[in-house]
């Protein structure tokens, strides 16, 4: 199964237990009717913000969109995963691992260039992001207290206001663990 077929068959199985006709979602989401046609029928090339929108929209975890089995032991290289690219700026997530069902955490390695500024819109209330920069400098956080980290620092921060991705450095890599709580 590709990852647009998992993600279609995500939104479909998330839409309908919410009982949201396509054009309710699509109107929730801020997205055009054809552009969720296209996704719930495996179509398309979302991009994160679309998939973030649909998962707001829906109320679940971004991971939510990606059914994946879970193996005892995973694996993923450097240059491994399926990789989201961004529409806004030089930025690339991976999905490392989504959050098995009862636990509501996600685990990411992202990959950006300086140049431009990644606007993360808010997450489910109650969402914490917590950063590790592995290579590079960055600028992130909550609009209004973000911070520059420099590679081994952390940064804890509440997700569920408007928050920035930036980088500093050519080839700049961090891993974000997001938490959302019930």
């Amino acid at each position: 199964m590709t990852p647009n077929d998992l993600i279609a068959s995500a939104i479909q199985r998330e839409r309908n237990r919410q009982g949201l006709s396509l054009s309710a979602l699509a109107a929730k989401a801020g997205l055009a009717k054809s552009t969720l046609s296209q996704l719930e029928s495996g179509n398309g090339n979302p991009s994160i913000e679309t998939l973030w929108a649909i998962a707001s929209a829906l109320e679940v975890t971004f991971s939510t969109l990606f059914e994946i089995s879970k193996p005892e032991t995973s694996l993923v290289r450097a240059d491994e995963g399926d990789r989201l690219e961004s529409e806004q700026a030089d930025y690339q997530t991976t999905l490392l691992a989504n959050c098995p069902p009862g636990i509501r955490r996600d685990l990411y390695r992202v990959d950006l260039e300086p140049g431009s500024v990644r606007r993360s819109t808010a997450h489910p209330t109650g969402t914490v992001e917590h950063a590790i920069l592995c290579i590079g400098q960055a600028r992130l956080g909550p609009v209004g207290s973000e911070e520059t980290l420099n590679a081994g620092d952390y940064y804890r921060y509440p997700a569920d206001g408007p928050h920035i991705y930036e980088a500093l450095s050519p080839g700049t890599q961090m891993v974000i663990v997001m938490e959302t709580r019930d």
